[in-house]
């Protein structure tokens, strides 16, 4: 599966913003995927994670009650809500895929990514 992330861009604080991540590939739904951040000169952090057929998610407290993660396999798409935004959440956000949905939390194991895509939240 081959993924692309979009939909970042420029937002006030406690404005929202919706990133999508499109697979490719008739098994999309046999993945999990994950998103990630990046702020210049940190870590990959991950942000959130939704198993193959959607049952299960899971965040972190920095996100939780503010961002939302959904999918449509019928679109081979998953969806990144965020509401509620802060200027601590401004990063290069990644979408990642795995046939392991607990193996989407620490980056460095991570091996399937999209490309980034830059959220920018002004104060």
């Amino acid at each position: 599966v081959q993924l692309q992330a979009y939909g970042g861009g420029l937002v006030q604080a406690g404005g929202s913003l919706r990133l999508s991540c499109a697979g490719s590939g008739r098994t999309f739904s046999n993945y999990a995927v994950g998103w990630f951040r990046q702020a210049p000169g940190k870590e990959r952090d991950f942000v959130a994670r939704i198993s193959g057929r959607g049952g299960l998610t899971y965040y972190p407290d920095s996100v939780k009650g503010r961002f939302t993660i959904s999918r449509d396999n019928a679109k081979n798409t998953v969806y990144l809500q965020m509401n509620n935004l802060k200027p601590e959440d401004t990063a290069t956000y990644y979408c990642a895929a795995d046939l392991e949905y607990n193996t989407l939390i620490l980056a460095s194991n991570v091996h399937l990514w999209g490309q980034g895509t830059l959220v920018t939240v002004s104060s």
